[in-house]
């Protein structure tokens, strides 16, 4: 990996800030006559009639609900700046799901601006970095210049492509600190933003700017619905892949499958959602298993929990827990077959005017039956749900909402979530497990190290739900007859 070479001050340049020195850099500076050289001979690369994104009229809408909401208040959505992972390199950058989601903008140090109209309504303003600036030569010899990190839009280029006014991200502190009114922000994203609005804003507003923000994508309108099927879509095929080598697993280790899996996600989308659960054998009983580092033993069972990372970062999240040698053995079925029954107890209850909790409990009772039928516990049904003693071996809710965040709407209020009532255009996951430890001495041996996870992604329709995960098989004889196919 090449390391950039930056430019010392110069008295061009010293009313802007000045390019990061690198203290180990093989030149020692660059000459008058390279500099020089540098500033001009380029062909003019400017776009013109560029095509707005594909989302443009939903992200206005969304925009408008948000200046309905806080008429007269000045508000400040920032896409995040680059995180440094070691040194002078960073991770990928992933814009807050706020801004992304009112302006489908992803870049670095992008904030969306409201401001308020003394007609009404807000005029909204994206601002973004310009284009490199090849007089002070910062395009070719900043880490973050266009010859560095490529190519990006014009300020007019992203007027045309996002469908809103906009300026110099760098102009926009010193507006911030010298605007009067109330203004809310979404924190946690920008630093520098933050400081500029230091004493205008307060915890409690910008709290509730973030809720309102979770609670709109509560129910997803018909191009997310769409984006989030495509995710799913590409995920049935990661799973396939997988199922394609797991010989090469066994010869290696869970990584084998998560760098399957990620390949996939990389070349027909923007990215993994979250990180892969690629658990094998007993691992499959620790919930967020994203070591991948163990073996992959035939006879055992893989609890594969991944998904699709669109490119306007709608993820699907699904699970399947599959035999590694293709068949089941008497008692992983068993099990198995349990959490898919507890799942389609859940699926089913998943229905408009329905409430959110109903899949849940649904999927519990399930659970809860086969506990006390298999001696686990000591009935009746009614007790074990009561005190919550199937949660031993269920550990986790049944299932969330699903969108741009894998836990989407985190932030909505509870009697709008998890006390809530579903409604069409909402999608979520109905994913029930059972987890027998490995030291788990209150279950016969033979569960031991046994962990089954079910997980689809359902969307609440007019008439009831559509499995839009449906493509991956669940039963499990279907499972079976599914990985013999694709092996060969």
């Amino acid at each position: 990996m090449t390391v950039a070479e930056e430019l010392p001050a110069t008295p061009e340049t010293e009313s802007e800030e000045p390019i990061k020195q690198r203290k180990n850099g093989l030149y020692p500076g660059v000459s008058d006559e390279l500099a020089e050289s540098m500033k001009s001979g380029w062909a003019d690369t400017e776009l013109t009639d560029l095509a707005p994104i594909a989302q443009a009229a939903e992200t206005a809408a969304r925009r408008a609900a948000l200046s309905a909401r806080f008429p007269g208040e000045r508000l400040v959505v920032p896409a995040g700046n680059l995180k440094t992972r070691s040194n002078d390199t960073e991770y990928p950058f992933r814009a807050s799901v706020e801004y992304a989601y009112l302006t489908g903008n992803q870049t670095e140090d992008g904030v969306l601006v409201l401001e308020p109209v003394a007609a009404g309504g807000h005029k909204a303003t994206i601002y973004l970095l310009p284009r490199s600036d090849r007089e002070n030569g910062e395009f070719w010899l900043s880490g973050q210049g266009e010859l560095w990190v490529g190519r990006r839009h014009s300020l007019t280029e992203a007027e045309q492509v996002y469908g809103i006014p906009a300026s110099d991200v760098r102009e926009l502190a010193d507006a911030l600190r010298a605007a009067t009114g109330p203004v809310r922000v979404v924190r946690g994203f920008d630093a520098g933003i933050e400081a500029a609005l230091t004493d205008k804003v307060t915890a409690e507003h910008d709290d509730e700017l973030r809720v309102f923000l979770s609670e709109a994508r509560l129910v997803k309108d018909e191009f997310e619905i769409g984006e989030l099927q495509k995710a799913v879509d590409s995920t049935v095929r990661g799973f396939e892949d997988v199922v394609r080598v797991l010989d090469k697993a066994e010869a290696t280790s869970e990584r084998y499958i998560e760098g399957t899996f990620f390949l996939r996600a990389r070349v027909e989308g923007n990215d993994v959602g979250y990180g892969s659960i690629c658990a094998a054998g007993p691992h499959a009983c620790t919930l967020h298993w994203v070591r991948n580092d163990g073996a992959v033993r035939s006879g055992e069972l893989l609890l594969l929990d991944a998904g699709v990372e669109t490119h306007t970062y709608y993820t699907a999240d699904v699970t399947r827990t599959l035999p590694i040698n293709g068949t089941y053995t008497d008692i992983q079925k068993k099990i198995y077959d349990a959490v898919y029954d507890a799942q389609e107890a859940g699926i089913a209850a998943v229905q408009p005017g329905g409430k959110y909790r109903d899949f849940h409990d649904a999927a519990q009772r399930v659970l809860a039956e086969r506990i006390v039928e298999w001696g686990l516990v000591e009935g009746p049904v009614e007790r074990v749900l009561e005190l919550g003693l199937q949660r031993r071996w269920t550990l986790h809710g049944t299932g969330h909402m699903l969108g741009m965040d894998v836990h989407d709407c985190a932030a909505a209020r509870v009697e709008s979530y998890v006390d809530g009532v579903l409604e069409p255009g909402m999608v979520l996951t109905v994913e029930p497990g059972l987890y027998f430890q490995a030291d788990d001495l209150t279950v016969p041996v033979e569960y031991r190290g046994i962990g089954v996870r079910i997980e689809d992604d359902i969307l609440v329709t007019e008439s009831g739900n559509r499995n839009l995960s449906a493509g991956l098989p669940r039963r499990s004889d279907e499972v079976e007859a599914w990985m013999a196919r694709l092996k060969g």
